[in-house]
């Protein structure tokens, strides 16, 4: 299809092109009656695409998928995971496509796909399809998640098909066009490792290498280090989901990026009062996944990714080979915990408005973290706006976030603590010390309540303006805004208490 006699899309599908056998050919399921509902405008923009363009007919229909864009290689891709501790051998793309791959403004390579655009040979029994709701909640929780500054998918477009799909009732159905540095998962890796392919496990690898970590292309030892990428790249996701209190809701290893971006924004919520047991996912009954879970999740799960990588990682094919492999991947599985740490206390210290520091320091900065973070849980204050008060104070100005406490003596003993500490490291004027902090502490997160209302004011009547309101808020989550206040107001504790969220298929 073209404009102006000019392609919508430049691709450029070097997974189509270069890994033969590592996926299926398919074409999505055309819809009866295509509406665009969302056009992420930005995200056109740094794709170098023409936003007009999409946002005509012509792009409707693509996003629906009624019509194959020039240039596009659509595919399913295979994968297997564990979900909830279980080894599946074979998942793949059930109900997505890789439309294909463009290079943006910046020359990065991103990966454009569809979500819910039908049945592929993966589907184990499933529609393929998807509801107009969980398509526009990965739309806010992605963006939001990406004001945030946290490594994430994105929504590019969210396309309404026309047609009904059914859950436990019926929902209008959509189709939601993701943008991803790859979809290159742990359970990627997972599939071919399973079936003992290691000539395409080998090609899965190299083009992993090529593609995100290019300086170790060709290099002995290459597959360890991407191993130790990986793991890098896991710990400062994990990380600043943890400073964010930010919870997935589902770390199986097919929703775990190589390139370290958050993916699949399906049974996944913030916290509001601070609780490290916190659990909202409908499907995680064992709370496997619940927000104090998630460093060590992340590094099993990195854990299958090194046996998957082991027939690759050993010099040779005799016992002693393995042997050192196992070794030297261990070693990086038993870093991880320090690289989290690290992680998280960097961004602590902006949260808490402190400076670097190594030694004694580094411990006491993180002893200062665990008991502001005990004392929110003691009281039950909400994570978000604790933080976000705790900048005032640094002001000079206590009383909005003494208001978040039931008790104050605990609060202003560990505020003695905290200002103490200021005096061990160049003093910053306390103006500038709550806007370092203001920056790292947002006012608006993508709060349960609200979501919900948004997506059901446009899954059952239509209504797209509090979607559009609530994601122009997320867009800006560091501006303290008159108009915006609603947004940064916690759910009643009751509402919270029940608060659930499902996985959409």
């Amino acid at each position: 299809m073209h404009t102006a006699g000019k392609p919508l899309f430049r691709f450029d599908n070097t997974y189509a092109r270069e890994l033969p056998g590592l996926y299926l050919p398919w074409k999505p399921a055309p819809a009866p009656a295509a509406k665009l509902l969302f056009l992420n405008e930005p995200l056109a923009d740094e794709l170098g695409l023409d936003r007009a363009a999409l946002l005509s007919d012509a792009g409707a229909a693509i996003f629906a998928g009624n019509a194959v864009p020039e240039g596009a290689d659509p595919l399913a891709q295979a994968y297997a995971g564990h979900q909830f501790g279980g080894f599946s051998p074979q998942l793949g793309d059930g109900r997505a496509l890789l439309l294909g791959e463009v290079l943006d403004r910046q020359g990065r390579r991103r990966d454009i796909a569809f979500k819910g655009s039908g049945r592929t040979p993966f589907s184990r029994g499933g529609d393929g399809k998807a509801a107009v709701g969980p398509m526009l909640r990965e739309v806010l929780v992605g963006e939001g998640m990406h004001a945030l500054g946290i490594p994430t998918t994105r929504a590019l477009a969210v396309a309404a098909t026309g047609e009904p799909v059914w859950r436990d009732r019926e929902l209008p159905g959509a189709v939601l066009a993701r943008v991803a540095a790859s979809h290159l998962r742990v359970g990627t890796f997972q599939f071919f490792a399973a079936r003992g392919e290691v000539d395409k496990l080998r090609q899965l690898a190299d083009y992993a290498i090529r593609r995100h970590d290019p300086d170790l292309d060709g290099a002995t030892g290459r597959y360890l280090a991407l191993l130790e990428r990986v793991s890098q790249r896991q710990a400062m996701l994990v990380a600043q989901w943890m400073n964010a209190g930010f919870i997935h809701g589902v770390m199986n290893t097919d929703n775990m990026t190589i390139s370290g971006e958050t993916i699949d924004y399906g049974p996944c919520a913030f916290m509001e009062s601070y609780d490290p047991q916190a659990v909202f996912s409908s499907i995680d009954q064992n709370g496997r996944y619940a927000y104090a879970n998630q460093p060590a999740i992340a590094q099993w799960n990195l854990a299958r990714l090194a046996e998957a990588l082991l027939p690759l990682m050993a010099s040779g094919d005799d016992a002693r080979a393995t042997a050192e492999a196992v070794t030297q991947a261990t070693a990086v599985l038993e870093a991880f915990p320090g690289h989290y740490q690290a992680a998280l206390l960097r961004g602590q210290r902006v949260k808490l408005g402190l400076g670097d520091g190594e030694g004694a320091r580094e411990a006491a900065d993180s002893a200062l973290a665990n008991e502001w973070l005990a004392l929110l849980q003691a009281q039950g204050v909400d994570f978000t706006l604790g933080w976000r008060r705790l900048a005032d104070a640094a002001e000079g100005n206590d009383a909005p976030l003494l208001a978040l406490f039931a008790q104050d003596e605990p609060l202003q003993e560990w505020l003695a603590r905290w200002r103490a500490r200021w005096t061990a490291e160049d003093a910053l004027p306390p103006a500038m010390r709550a806007a370092v902090m203001r920056r790292a502490n947002p006012w608006i997160i993508p709060r349960n309540h609200r979501v919900e209302e948004a997506l059901e004011a446009a899954s059952e009547r239509g209504d797209l303006g509090p979607f559009e309101r609530l994601l122009a808020a997320l867009r800006r989550p560091f501006e303290e805004r008159p108009e915006d206040a609603a947004y940064a107001e916690p759910a009643p504790a009751a509402v919270t208490a029940c608060y659930r969220t499902f996985c959409g298929t």
